[in-house]
């Protein structure tokens, strides 16, 4: 079988210089927009958790999280949810490299209140303070970039209104808050929930995100009912995450870590993909290629009424990009990739940048970084080439193709986090009121290898998600 066409490389190395801010400024009550500063390329880490890799503290974090930054980086996504994941960012963001060469004014934080564990969600004003005390201290900052509500179709617009009004209140009264947003899954109640908040507050949200929306798999989120109807609630930002839909559209399978196989998928879904997979492997490619680039390259477009004109990391060494260098100016779609190893990223980041040499101005800024002279005719070659394979890859799902799965599932039964009320987070973790325990090094099971058949033990380098 024909060989995965590579990507050219993505940038030339050289040595750092202490980053500037990313500017961020507030006066008169008006604070800049999320959108002018949001860079479109995140790196999520919902991947440092037990649901991705069976002992999340034997990965390399803190190697990932410096080599994303010196790839140009500037947006890191995170949720207590995710096991250790706050922890294991803001241990990484703490190192004496990292804070000599990337100040926290360089870099934003994204992360997320309301989600306790499967079952469990607490949106109270008391537990929003709590939860936004705690990950402040895991992460080892005084304010936090942007926090969502975490999975807000699990619970009541009521329960979603009081939290985001306290988040608001800890905006503007204490100042460890700077943007407020929603995530979730289902499309249709994140426009719910985006017009309630606009109708009964007067303000819109700063972002609201969705996952596993904008796939080979699912576009929902680039329809009338998804961005459209949100940027119509006034949203400045929606990111978009999960292009290969939390692992399902990879030539392996979806990935179990320590939680087993949790994917909600049905097996009727898993083997449209499976033979998906076949049929993208039959013209000597990767389903997960296919899907990233799809993903990555067709939000940029389909997510600009939303976008960003943050930095779009396109590859000058040490230096503050523009999307007026590629893009012409236009706001580019935001989209979040959680990665687990080295060269997960590196691959990710070939993917990217590759997808800005085809843009508006990319073939300067190729040439500037270091690529290939041609790298604009291959990016626009290698497009039509995913474009005609996504196409193949949709017919063969047939009515699978924007399925969504139910969320919650017809068997949810949720269950209120209780405490609350006492502001101490040293309190708060003393006495269990934390999201569920995570796996700890001590306490960590021992490493064993997942075998798969044929070629896909070989199968490596991409994202999980």
């Amino acid at each position: 079988m024909a060989s995965t066409p590579t990507e050219h490389p993505s940038t030339t190395s050289s040595f750092p210089s202490r980053q500037k801010p990313i500017p961020y400024s507030t006066a008169d009550g008006r604070r800049t927009l999320l959108s002018s500063i949001l860079p479109p390329l995140i790196f999520g880490t919902a991947t440092f958790n037990t649901q991705y890799n069976s002992d999340p503290f034997t990965l390399d974090t803190t190697g990932l999280v410096t080599s994303a930054l010196t790839h140009g980086i500037r947006a890191f996504d995170t949720s207590p949810y995710y096991g250790p994941s706050e922890q294991l960012l803001g241990d990484a963001l703490a190192t004496p490299f990292v804070r000599e060469t990337f100040p926290r004014d360089s870099y934003m934080i994204l992360t997320k209140v309301g989600r306790v564990a499967g079952d469990e969600f607490n949106y109270s004003r008391e537990w929003v303070r709590q939860s936004i005390a705690r990950s402040l201290a895991r992460l080892h900052t005084n304010y936090l970039d942007l926090v969502y509500c975490h999975d807000v179709e699990f619970v009541t617009p009521a329960e979603v209104l009081e939290a985001v009004t306290e988040l608001r209140r800890i905006r503007d009264e204490e100042g460890t808050i700077r943007y407020i947003g929603i995530s979730g899954y289902p499309v249709d109640v994140l426009g719910d929930m985006a017009e309630m908040i606009l109708r009964e507050t007067g303000e819109p949200l700063n972002a609201v995100q969705s996952y596993a929306h904008f796939t080979l798999q699912n576009q929902t989120l680039a329809s009338p009912r998804g961005i459209h109807r949100l940027r119509n609630a006034g949203v400045d930002v929606v990111p978009h995450g999960s292009p290969l839909a939390m692992g399902l559209l990879r030539r392996a399978g979806v990935p179990q870590g320590g939680m087993g196989d949790w994917h909600p998928a049905s097996r009727a879904l898993r083997a449209a993909v499976r033979t998906a997979s076949a049929f993208c492997d039959q013209h000597g490619e990767k389903i997960e290629v296919i899907a990233i680039r799809f993903a990555l390259e067709n939000w940029i477009s389909a997510g600009a009424p939303c976008g960003s004109n943050g930095d779009p990391a396109s590859g000058l060494p040490w230096q503050h990009a523009s999307n007026h260098d590629v893009g012409g100016g236009a706001k580019l779609g935001v989209s979040v990739i959680g990665v687990s190893r080295p060269d997960e990223l590196e691959k990710a980041m070939l993917v990217w940048r590759s997808i800005l040499d085809g843009l508006e101005g990319g073939e300067q800024t190729a040439v500037q970084a270091g690529r290939w002279s041609r790298a604009w005719e291959w990016s626009r070659n290698r497009r039509k080439a995913v474009a005609m394979l996504a196409e193949g890859v949709q017919e063969i799902l047939g009515g699978w193709f924007d399925f969504e799965w139910p969320s919650p599932g017809e068997d949810f039964v949720g269950r209120r986090k209780s405490g609350g009320g006492k502001g101490d987070v040293g309190e708060l973790e003393q006495e269990g009121e934390a999201e569920a325990a995570w796996l700890t090094p001590a306490a960590s099971p021992k490493a064993a290898p997942v075998e798969y058949q044929g070629e896909v033990a070989d199968d490596k380098g991409l994202p999980l998600r």
